[in-house]
């Protein structure tokens, strides 16, 4: 049970460790082909969906390493959000909910993992809105292998939900619109 254990933390967990230090490989988030996307409820009566097109970070990932060695690291630019409407995208940047000007980025740093080969539990610090938190993202390895350009590559999903109010993230648009879907998914080029 204990090597299962280990070898799922491994596997799933990810950050910018020298391979010197960790033993893990590093790679660079692929920012063409990573995404973050949410999803909140607009009073109570539909769903906003979008994105945040611009984000970049980094991992170290080894299925052979200690689970203290396989981390994440990822950087989410504010002012890319993106929900489809210009408009309500210009609103969502202004002082009234991400105030970009002076939140530039949102970051998620990893301290730990559990769980199996098959998936677990992402724990580390969220800081949205100049805020940090602590938060634990559902993971799991998407998969890993030589890509055509001769590179090679690895892709983990996750997802979590958090509450605004934690991050003073915005007006208050009633009970319905506290909680937001976050659904994370990175793919990682080896250095």
């Amino acid at each position: 049970m204990k090597k299962r254990i280990l070898a799922a933390a491994l596997s799933v967990a990810v950050l910018a460790l020298p391979a010197s230090q960790s033993g893990a490989a590093e790679y660079r988030i692929d920012p063409a082909h990573s995404v973050v996307q949410f999803k909140i409820s607009h009073l109570g009566y539909s769903w906003m969906i979008g994105v945040f097109d611009r984000i970049s970070g980094s991992f170290a990932y080894d299925p052979a390493a200690a689970p203290a060695g396989q981390k994440v690291s990822v950087e989410i630019e504010t002012a890319s959000i993106d929900t489809g409407h210009a408009e309500r995208d210009k609103h969502l940047r202004s002082s009234d909910f991400l105030d970009v000007k002076k939140f530039p980025t949102a970051s998620f740093v990893s301290t730990g993992y559990e769980g199996d080969a098959n998936g677990g539990t992402m724990h580390g610090n969220l800081t949205l809105m100049g805020i940090t938190k602590p938060i634990s993202i559902a993971v799991k390895k998407v998969g890993e292998g030589d890509d055509p350009w001769g590179g090679y590559r690895a892709g983990f999903e996750g997802a979590v939900t958090i509450n605004r109010r934690d991050f003073n993230a915005g007006r208050n648009l009633g009970p319905a619109s506290e909680s937001m879907d976050l659904f994370l998914s990175l793919e990682g080029i080896r250095r």
